[in-house]
C-alpha cells in the first residue's frame, strides 16, 4: 500500500475533478472512448524503447486519462507529460553522455588544485566519513549529480520546477522506502526529484531522502504498476510496456555484482508477474524485443527505441480501436504542451541549506548574475564545478517566482558522511632491473575546522616506503584565494646508485622538512605558491660499496612554485595540458634549483597524442648529488631504472601515441590503451652513469589506462646503446 501525504491527497482530488469536467473524448468510430491508462516500465537503458511506444501512440492519435512509471519508466512518462515530445526524446537520449553522467566529479581538469592533490595520493572509491558511529560510507557507488542536473534540463526546469499535481495529466511513479520495504507512490511535489527517487538503484544511486524516507528504485516493489492507472483514473483500458531485463542463466551468475542483479531481478519478476495477472480482456501488453540490450546499454538508446516502435506498431490494431479524430487529438495533445516562456531575468540567487559550508565557497564557481537571463548550460556546468569541491552529496536548483521576482534558488546538500574523512591508496612497482615494491597509504582529512574553510590531513605510509605526513591548510579570506600551508613530514625510501648499468649501491634515505608556504588559488587551473623550508636529508648506504658516504645534507631555504594543470585526467590523460615551475635556494650549499616541465595530450578519436618537455638545473652554484636530477623509470627515460641516472642540466622531451583498445564499464572513467614513446634526454654533468655522454635515446611499448584502482600499466623500454627495463604497476605514484 502507498502513503499518501495529505497534499498528495489534495492533488489526486483535483485531477479527478478536473477530469470529471472535461468534456468525453469519443473513438475515431464515434463512439465514447474508454478511459485508458499508460504503464511504463523500468528496465535502465531498456526504457527507451517506450520513446518508440509514444511514437507509434502519438502517430495513431491515443490519448491516455493518466500515467503511471517506475524507474526508466518514470523518466519517459515524466518528460512526457511534462511535454517533452517523444521525438525530442529520442534526440535527448542519443545525444547524452551517459558513461560521463554516472560520474559524479566533473573532470579532473575542473577540481581545485587541493582535490587534485588528493587524487594523485589516493584512490577516490576509498573515501568514508569518519564520526562517533565509526566509518560511514555513502549508500551508492553514483551519487546522481549529472543525472540530476539531465532531468532538469530534459523537462526544461529552468523555466520553472514542475510539480507532479499540477502536470496535465495524472502522473505516478513508484519508488521504494528502503528502510521498510513499502511501496511508494509518488503524486505530487518536484517531478525531478520523484524522477531521481525512481531510478535509484539499490547500491549505485544514493537513496534520495524526501519526506523522511529514503527511497530508491520502484522496481523492487512494482516494475509494471498497472493496479496504479485503475486506482488514479479509474483505467478501463490498460497500455502496459514492459521493459525489464530477464534473469541471467545460472552459469552467468559468476561474482557479487551479478548475484546482487539476480537477486534484483527476481523481485522485480515476481512482482511483474503479480501485475501481467491482472490485465484484462481489452487491454494491450506491449513487450518489446529486446534481446542483445542490457539496462547498461545507454548508448544504444536509439535502436531501444526503434525496437519498442516496432511492436507498438506490431499491435496498432488493437491500439487503433483507442484513437480518437485528429482535431480531438490535436487538442488533448495541446493540453500537454510545454508553453512556459524562458525567464527573461534572474532577479535574486539564494543558496540555501549550508551549515558547515560558507556560501561565499560555492557562489565563487557561480558565472550567473543578477539581471541577466538564465543560461542553463552554464549553470549545470558550475553546478558540478562546485560539486567538484568534495564538500556535497549534491548540488541542484530551482527557481521561485515570489512577490513578483524571480529568484534562482541553489539548494546544495552538505554529504552527511562528512566533514571528516578516511582514505587509501596502494602502490604495487615492480621492473627487472630493481625488484618490486609496494607500499600502503592511508590520509585521515578533516575539513572545514573554521568558517574560512581550514583542513589538515594527516598521512602515513608503510611498505618499502615508510612517510608520515601533516598539512594543515588555512584559507585566509572567504573566497579562498589567498592561504597559507603548513607541511610537516618524515620520510624513508630506497635509491640506488648505478653506473655501467649495473647497481653498486642502495641507499636508505631518509628526509624530515617543516615548510610554511603563502599561496594563490588561480581558480580551477592551479595554485602559486611562496615559502621557506627547514629541514634535512641523511643517505646512508644499505647495501654495495660500503666506501660510498653516508651523510646529512640541511634542506632549509626558499621555496617557491607554480603548478597549472588542465589535463582531462590524472593518469593517461586525453586533451589538455600542465606546466610546473618550482624553485629552491640553499641557505647553507649555495645552490639554486629550478624545475620547469610541460605536458599536453591530443585526442583523435581512438588515437591519443601527448608529449611532455621538462629541464632541470643549477641557476646558482651545483646541484648536490642527492638534489640533482633524476631520470629513469617508466615514460621517464624507459629504458633505464628508476633515478638511475644523477646530474645537473638535464634537458628531457618525450612524444608518444597511444590508441584506445577498451573502456571501462557505465559509471567507470578510464580506458586501456596500447601506447608507443619515444624519449630523449641529456645532461650538462653526470654524478651516475659517467660514461654515458650526449644524448640518451629511449623507445618504449606499453599497455596500460586509468582504473578504478588507479593507474595500471605494463611496458618494456630499451635505449639505443642497450640500455633496457621492464615494468609493471598497479596504483597511485
Amino acid at each position: 500500500m502507498s502513503r499518501m501525504t495529505p497534499s498528495c491527497r489534495r492533488s489526486t482530488v483535483l485531477a479527478s475533478l478536473l477530469l470529471a469536467l472535461l468534456p468525453p473524448l469519443h473513438a475515431a468510430d464515434g463512439g465514447e472512448r474508454p478511459r485508458v491508462g499508460l504503464v511504463l516500465s523500468g528496465g535502465g537503458a531498456r526504457g527507451a524503447a517506450h520513446v518508440g511506444v509514444l511514437e507509434v501512440l502519438d502517430r495513431l492519435h491515443v490519448p491516455v486519462d493518466c500515467v503511471a512509471g517506475t524507474s526508466m519508466g518514470a523518466l519517459v512518462a515524466g518528460a512526457w507529460v511534462a511535454g517533452v515530445p517523444p521525438q525530442t526524446m529520442r534526440e535527448e537520449l542519443g545525444r547524452a553522455d551517459w558513461n560521463d553522467m554516472f560520474q559524479d566529479n566533473p573532470e579532473y581538469a575542473e577540481l581545485n588544485f587541493r582535490n587534485k592533490q588528493i587524487e594523485r595520493r589516493f584512490l577516490s572509491g576509498t573515501e568514508s566519513g569518519v564520526g562517533a558511529a565509526g566509518l560511514i560510507g555513502a549508500q551508492g557507488v553514483v551519487t546522481g549529480q549529472k543525472i540530476k542536473l539531465f532531468f532538469n534540463r530534459l523537462v526544461r526546469a529552468e523555466a520553472g520546477e514542475r510539480d507532479l499535481g499540477r502536470l496535465p495529466l495524472p502522473l505516478s511513479m513508484i519508488a521504494t522506502d528502503i528502510g521498510t520495504g513499502e511501496r511508494v507512490v509518488l503524486r505530487s511535489g518536484s517531478l525531478t526529484q520523484a524522477m531521481r527517487a525512481s531510478m535509484a538503484v539499490p547500491g549505485l544511486l544514493l537513496p534520495l531522502e524526501l519526506d523522511g524516507r529514503r527511497l530508491v528504485d520502484g522496481g523492487i516493489v512494482d516494475n509494471l504498476p498497472v493496479g496504479e492507472v485503475r486506482e488514479r483514473c479509474g483505467a478501463e483500458v490498460v497500455i502496459a510496456v514492459n521493459v525489464g531485463s530477464p534473469l541471467l542463466k545460472a552459469e552467468e551468475v559468476t561474482g557479487m555484482l551479478s548475484l546482487t542483479a539476480q537477486m534484483v531481478a527476481i523481485l522485480t519478476e515476481q512482482n511483474v508477474a503479480q501485475s501481467l495477472a491482472t490485465l484484462k480482456d481489452g487491454d494491450v501488453y506491449i513487450k518489446p524485443d529486446l534481446s542483445g540490450l542490457s539496462a547498461a546499454d545507454f548508448e544504444r538508446s536509439a535502436e531501444a527505441a526503434d525496437r519498442g516502435r516496432a511492436a507498438a506498431e506490431a499491435l496498432a490494431p488493437a491500439l487503433q480501436r483507442l484513437a480518437v479524430p485528429a482535431e480531438q487529438y490535436a487538442a488533448w495533445r495541446r493540453r500537454l504542451e510545454d508553453h512556459r516562456p524562458d525567464v527573461d531575468r534572474v532577479d535574486a540567487i539564494e543558496i540555501a541549506g549550508l551549515q558547515r559550508v560558507d556560501a561565499v565557497v560555492l557562489r565563487r564557481h557561480l558565472s550567473q548574475r543578477e539581471g541577466q537571463p538564465l543560461d542553463a548550460e552554464a549553470l549545470n556546468r558550475d553546478l558540478v564545478r562546485a560539486y567538484g569541491d568534495g564538500y556535497y552529496q549534491g548540488v541542484d536548483y530551482t527557481l521561485l517566482t515570489q512577490r513578483g521576482r524571480r529568484v534562482l534558488r541553489i539548494t546544495p546538500i552538505e554529504k552527511p558522511w562528512g566533514p571528516d574523512y578516511l582514505r587509501l591508496g596502494l602502490n604495487f612497482d615492480s621492473n627487472v632491473s630493481q625488484g618490486s615494491t609496494y607500499s600502503l597509504r592511508a590520509g585521515y582529512q578533516k575539513t572545514w575546522l573554521n568558517t574560512l574553510g581550514a583542513e589538515a590531513l594527516l598521512e602515513a605510509e608503510i611498505g618499502n616506503v615508510s612517510a608520515a605526513a601533516l598539512t594543515l591548510y588555512q584559507p585566509l579570506e572567504p573566497t579562498q584565494f589567498w592561504f597559507a600551508q603548513l607541511d610537516a613530514g618524515y620520510r624513508r625510501e630506497r635509491a640506488d646508485i648505478f653506473e655501467d648499468d649495473r647497481r653498486i649501491a642502495e641507499y636508505q634515505v631518509s628526509r624530515d622538512i617543516v615548510e610554511l608556504q603563502l599561496g594563490a588559488n588561480l581558480g580551477l587551473f592551479g595554485q602559486a605558491r611562496l615559502g621557506w623550508r627547514d629541514g634535512e636529508l641523511r643517505p646512508r648506504v644499505d647495501t654495495g660499496d660500503a666506501s660510498l658516504p653516508s651523510f646529512s645534507q640541511p634542506l632549509d631555504g626558499w621555496t617557491a612554485a607554480l603548478d597549472l594543470d588542465q589535463l582531462d585526467r590524472l593518469h593517461f590523460p586525453s586533451a589538455g595540458w600542465a606546466a610546473r615551475m618550482a624553485w629552491f635556494s640553499s641557505r647553507q650549499r649555495h645552490y639554486r634549483r629550478l624545475d620547469a616541465e610541460a605536458r599536453a595530450a591530443w585526442g583523435y578519436g581512438d588515437w591519443v597524442l601527448g608529449s611532455r618537455i621538462a629541464w632541470t638545473g643549477s641557476t646558482g652554484g651545483e646541484l648536490p648529488v642527492w638534489d640533482a636530477a633524476t631520470l629513469g623509470g617508466f615514460l621517464n627515460l624507459s629504458a633505464y631504472a628508476s633515478g638511475q641516472l644523477r646530474g645537473d642540466d638535464m634537458r628531457y622531451g618525450q612524444l608518444r601515441a597511444e590508441r584506445i583498445v577498451g573502456r571501462l564499464p557505465l559509471g567507470l572513467r578510464g580506458d586501456m590503451r596500447f601506447g608507443l614513446a619515444w624519449e630523449r634526454a641529456r645532461f650538462g654533468r653526470l654524478y651516475t652513469e659517467t660514461g654515458r655522454r650526449g644524448w640518451l635515446d629511449s623507445a618504449s611499448a606499453y599497455l596500460g589506462g586509468e582504473t578504478p584502482i588507479g593507474a595500471v600499466y605494463v611496458g618494456i623500454g630499451r635505449g639505443r646503446d642497450g640500455a633496457s627495463n621492464a615494468y609493471l604497476f598497479i596504483g597511485t605514484p
